[in-house]
């Protein structure tokens, strides 16, 4: 990151001008931490940028002006925001407190990414010599201490099953000391990215049946550490499942079964295909005591305290998961659930919703992020506390959605495979990595109108059966069931592990493949985790 000379006078050519408002003093100033910047830096871009905002003022009275709807609030308050940053890195010790906040920060990214790149690298099975080494190497590219990389593989271990596995000739064990680095920063006598990417993926096993989205994106993070072009790592992770499902389509050269053949031969319920409707029968102990229409008269919709519109979601039986050919392993047998009615908001819980249980959120608004978008950087914790305080607030029973429930809300009882139906690749059904981002999986070629989160209520034409909307796309939802794998028995209101360290999200976001969109999609992390694409919505119980 860093201040262009000179500054583009059009902010379309510029995004360094969205950062006015960050919650990180030295982007606000476009500089990076990394920098260790002098007050004399400081200031001088403090100056450059309160020039380059005050050549803008006379658009404030131009509200027609496609550069003053652009910049909207900032002609107000980025002077004062700059001015906020320049005083805080100014002064020592309030530099200091913002440095020891971001490096934890940066930390608990770190350990995010090497939990991920651990999942990878062990395929939740076996974790060999070479991949332990991987896991050391990456560590250390993180900035993560050797002792807690050994820690943290024992933990991922335990928690993820994974056992030690040696191979048949054995490697020199790896020196018990740090790998040396040159001046750069990469460790000395290593291969070229390229081939210890290539070295990464061949011990990961994954294949085009197996890879999940998530993985994927942190394949491609790992190749960037590495020093690859995210362009150029696509390439080869797509050379490499190719040549993988090549491997496996040879009888002769098959390593390992597919993962289909592991899948039921045939599910409890055939999978719907797009024009086809299944009749799915409930388990003979579930008899609703209502009809649906009998529900729906007697629970109508109601607008809660916060100005949330809670709709009726009527009891019903699904079939949960998916087999298709896009799901991902977790998705996995699919099973008959049943659900009891609830009540579940019509969107995302927004930052000012939030923010009357917790005022000094605000502060964490992304740069784009007004009144009526979703919450981001919200922990499931987080989450479950403002369903307390609400429930208290109200005398109601709020709380996060199970897994089932949300899955049920998105799908309804016709098997559809987004929340507004089958068909996919549209802009005007939900917000994903569209051409507006600049991720190297962000489809170029379709406009969903936003660059990052959009307000909540952007796409009614992606509303479920149900009329809940937002659930395919803007933000991941968190739900209240701590992860496991799915069991082929029927269930009904299943709630999930009664404890775990990991808990579920659900929906796709601003930054996902459409692919990750589809209502079955599963994404978890730790149940401390937040970001800028996680939010959460309430349920209320029917009493």
């Amino acid at each position: 990151m860093s201040l262009p000379s000179p500054i583009p006078d059009d902010p379309r050519k510029w995004e360094g001008w969205k950062n006015y408002n960050s919650t990180n003093y030295y982007s606000r100033l476009c500089i990076s931490v990394e920098q260790n910047p002098s007050n004399e830096l400081i200031e001088d871009y403090t100056r450059q940028l309160l020039v380059w905002w005050q050549k803008k003022l006379p658009l404030k009275n131009q509200p027609s002006n496609p550069l003053a709807q652009l910049l909207r609030e900032g002609l107000d308050v980025a002077p004062r925001c700059l001015a906020e940053a320049r005083l805080g890195l100014c002064n020592p010790e309030t530099r200091r407190q913002i440095d020891i906040g971001l490096l934890a920060a940066a930390k608990t990214v770190a350990v995010a990414e090497f939990r991920r790149v651990f999942s990878i690298i062990s395929g939740g099975n076996t974790l060999g010599e070479d991949g332990e080494s991987s896991l050391y190497r990456f560590g250390e590219k993180q900035h993560i201490p050797r002792e807690e990389v050994t820690q943290l593989i024992e933990e991922e271990m335990k928690a993820q099953g994974v056992e030690k596995s040696v191979r048949e000739t054995a490697p020199t064990p790896a020196p018990a000391v740090p790998v040396p680095t040159s001046v750069g920063g990469s460790p000395v006598g290593t291969r070229d990215p390229l081939t210890e990417f290539r070295r990464l993926l061949d011990l990961s096993g994954l294949d085009g049946d197996t890879i999940t989205d998530d993985q994927r994106d942190a394949l491609i993070n790992m190749a960037e550490n590495l020093g690859m072009n995210g362009g150029d790592a696509e390439d080869v992770v797509d050379e490499y499942l190719e040549e993988m499902d090549a491997k496996s389509m040879a009888p002769a050269a098959a390593v390992r079964a597919p993962v289909v053949a592991a899948k039921p031969a045939k599910p409890a319920i055939e999978p719907v295909r797009p024009g086809s409707t299944p009749v799915i029968k409930p388990p003979a102990v579930r008899e609703p005591s209502m009809s649906i229409a009998e529900e729906r008269a007697k629970y109508p919709a109601f607008i809660n305290t916060l100005g949330q519109q809670m709709l009726l979601v009527p009891s019903g039986t699904y079939l949960m998961g998916s087999i298709d050919a896009e799901s991902a392993p977790n998705e996995s047998p699919t099973h008959k659930v049943s659900v009891t009615r609830f009540y579940m908001a019509r969107h995302p819980v927004t930052c000012a919703a939030y923010e009357q249980f917790n005022p000094p959120h605000r502060q964490n608004r992304s740069p784009a992020s007004g009144d009526n978008h979703p919450v981001l950087y919200v922990s499931s914790a987080d989450a479950i506390k403002f369903c307390q305080w609400l429930s208290q607030k109200e005398r109601k029973k709020y709380r996060l959605p199970t897994e089932a429930e949300w899955e049920y809300a998105a799908r309804g009882t016709d098997g559809r495979i987004y929340p507004w139906g089958n068909h996919a690749n549209a802009g005007n059904l939900g917000n994903f990595a569209d051409a507006n981002t600049r991720f190297s999986w962000s489809d170029p070629a379709i406009n969903d109108g936003f660059a990052e989160t959009s307000p909540v209520g952007s796409y009614p034409r992606g509303a479920s059966a149900f009329g809940i909307e937002d659930m395919g796309g803007n933000v991941w939802e968190w739900c209240s069931d701590y992860f496991e794998n799915y069991k082929p028995a029927d269930k009904i209101n299943p709630k999930g592990p009664l404890n775990g360290s990991r808990r579920v999200y659900r929906g796709g976001s601003w930054k996902s493949r459409f692919n990750s969109l589809r209502a079955s999609t599963r994404n978890v992390n730790t149940v401390d985790y937040r970001c800028n694409d996680l939010g959460f919505r309430v349920i209320c119980e029917c009493e």
